[in-house]
């Protein structure tokens, strides 16, 4: 019996031991589940009722009564009574064309390995029957349907993509969040009947693997943003698994505390960061929403794309990539022809990609087109932009290997070393089939 006894108190003091604490000191040494790193690639997808009017960007509520950007209020004033609101907006989201299985196919098609979709934007719209927001949802407004759930299904039930949640912790015009600042956030009301209960709700409901927090207008003391964490990582469904963002708290958090860091959207360093970073952009280099008036011009292109991911994955990030689908729950004919274009070039290239790491240089030393990631013994060059001239780098003068490899070329590859610099013989090579953009040149049997 004793023995039994002692037994049981060594399996009680090695749980508590490996349990989390609600501190950034216990939290931050939780070790990011390898399945992050080596994915690499995300899709972002902002949709929610801003995506009805469509226009300016998501902020559009913001715009129109907070901030009054004068092009918002006057679009307003020219195409809707004077007694209209937002929420009138809410009704029109309809969804009538979302298809969550052609969305996860696309998804599954553009080589992304997760996914992650704005479950609750800062308008507060959720995209799921909350219990927290009454009339204020999609499955009570609108397309009368779980899309979060929906979405979920297809993506576990047709591919091997990660599933995952943005979340916004603040709303722009809850009056409950708005008198909680008021309060210098020492009263918690919103957290304790809107937000935190949200946060549960997801992960209970669709055990989402990763949670991407925003909005944090407030303290993490004020969000109780350890307490959730130390629960997600200590109890959760998806304890094991699940990754989390940098976005906890407004009192120097960001970029410092959590998972993997965003630090501000669009970040992208450009030099290695050794803690795991994220670089989330839009294809529309002006909104995260879908708009009705982009031109072409307003999204970046494959060849933008690719050097976007190649320099981001070069320095220790990874990349979620955003789309925004229109109110009817279709992703437009651009954002898809980026996403295949983008999976064409990864079947291909991918092998440069995937699982890779930083290697010992992220840019050639005298060639700004060249970035290197590597894996196992290889290293692989990424070269943006092809001149059908002689490529020089300049990285290799104190590593050794043994041959050069074009990713997708059959034929051998012409090179030379003269000068400590590696010449690749391009103008020789004669490009066919989806060799078209960056192009990856695999050096084999690296001995540094």
């Amino acid at each position: 019996m004793k023995i039994a006894i002692f037994l049981f108190l060594i399996i009680l003091i090695n749980t508590s031991l490996s349990q989390y604490l609600p501190t950034w000191e216990s939290l931050d040494k939780r070790e990011l589940p390898k399945w992050y790193d080596e994915s690499k690639i995300g899709i972002f997808i902002h949709w929610g009722v801003f995506s009805v009017p469509a226009f300016r960007s998501e902020w559009f509520w913001w715009y129109w009564q907070g901030s009054k950007e004068p092009d918002v209020v006057n679009y307003m004033e020219k195409n809707y009574p004077p007694n209209f609101q937002y929420t009138n907006f809410a009704s029109m989201f309809t969804a009538e064309f979302f298809d969550p299985n052609y969305w996860a196919d696309l998804f599954q098609a553009s080589g992304a390995k997760h996914i992650v979709l704005t479950s609750k934007h800062h308008e507060g719209y959720c995209l799921w029957p909350s219990k927290t927001s009454f009339n204020w949802n999609s499955g009570e407004v609108g397309s009368k349907r779980d899309l979060v759930g929906e979405l979920a299904k297809s993506i576990r039930n047709r591919t091997n993509l990660k599933f995952g949640l943005y979340h916004s912790l603040f709303e722009w015009f809850n009056p409950i969040h708005l008198n909680d600042a008021r309060n210098n956030y020492t009263t918690q009301d919103f957290v304790r009947m809107k937000s935190m209960p949200e946060l549960y709700e997801l992960v209970e409901n669709y055990s989402p693997e990763i949670i991407w927090s925003d909005g944090d207008s407030g303290p993490d003391y004020y969000w109780n943003s350890t307490q959730f964490l130390a629960w997600l990582y200590n109890e959760s469904k998806v304890k094991d698994t699940v990754v989390t963002n940098d976005r906890w708290g407004n009192n120097g958090v960001a970029c410092k505390h959590g998972g993997f860091y965003t630090c501000d959207d669009r970040y992208n360093p450009g030099k290695l960061v050794n803690h795991k970073w994220e670089n989330c952009f839009t294809i529309d280099k002006n909104s995260w929403g879908y708009r009705r008036n982009a031109k072409l011009q307003d999204f970046m292109t494959i060849e933008e794309i690719l050097a976007t991911l190649v320099e981001t994955i070069s320095c220790g990030g990874n990349v979620l990539i955003n789309v925004g689908p229109t109110k009817e729950g279709i992703i437009a004919p651009i954002y898809e022809e980026r996403l295949r274009q983008m999976g064409k070039w990864l079947s291909v290239n991918g092998i440069g990609i995937y699982g890779s790491k930083p290697w010992l240089h992220q840019n050639d030393t005298t060639n700004p087109n060249v970035w290197y990631t590597s894996k196992n013994e290889s290293v692989f060059g990424f070269l943006l932009k092809w001149s059908g001239e002689s490529v020089k780098i300049s990285a290799f003068n104190e590593s050794k290997f043994d041959d050069i490899k074009l990713l997708g070329y059959d034929n051998k590859i012409e090179w030379t070393i003269v000068n400590d610099q590696v010449v690749i013989e391009t103008s020789k090579i004669k490009l066919y089939g989806d060799l078209k953009w960056a192009w990856v040149f695999e050096f084999q049997n690296i001995t540094d």
